[in-house]
């Protein structure tokens, strides 16, 4: 192993893994738009149907996903650097949350969606480590 993964947490893969897993989740509401786009008849560059509900719900969840996407991988990312296993764990579940989130959407009627919305207290937890973290570096708190 290099000097790099030396400045690294022994179980700092996890949270390269989970990362890697969240690319996946991505591309699989990727191309369930792309299917709908086919599906629907609805051509590029348009964002959303005027007339398809269907279309609508399937591209807004991978929009939405798209929105949280960046701060979800910094809170990953900073977090782990600290607690790689439970960032890891916590990452995972608001994954499988943004699956469950899509298939309620998928169904045509928007307030199914709010089925994952148990990925929110995980992204709260993250945003809790990262917080911890910078704390401990800034020295405000000792590390637990």
């Amino acid at each position: 192993m290099g000097a790099f993964s030396k400045l690294l947490p022994d179980d700092y893969g996890y949270i390269v893994f989970t990362g890697l897993g969240s690319m996946f989740v991505n591309m699989w509401l990727a191309m369930n738009v792309a299917k709908a786009r086919k599906q629907y008849e609805v051509k590029y560059p348009i964002m959303y149907s005027d007339d398809n509900m269907q279309f609508n719900c399937i591209q807004r969840a991978h929009q939405n996903f798209l929105e949280g996407y960046p701060q979800f991988l910094f809170l990953l990312t900073t977090g782990g650097l600290r607690y790689p296993r439970t960032c890891s764990s916590l990452g995972l579940i608001f994954l499988v949350s943004r699956v469950v989130y899509a298939m309620g959407y998928y169904t045509g009627d928007p307030a199914k969606r709010s089925r994952g919305a148990f990925g929110y207290i995980a992204h709260f937890l993250l945003l809790g480590s990262s917080v911890a973290f910078g704390m401990e570096l800034m020295g405000w708190i000792k590390p637990c």
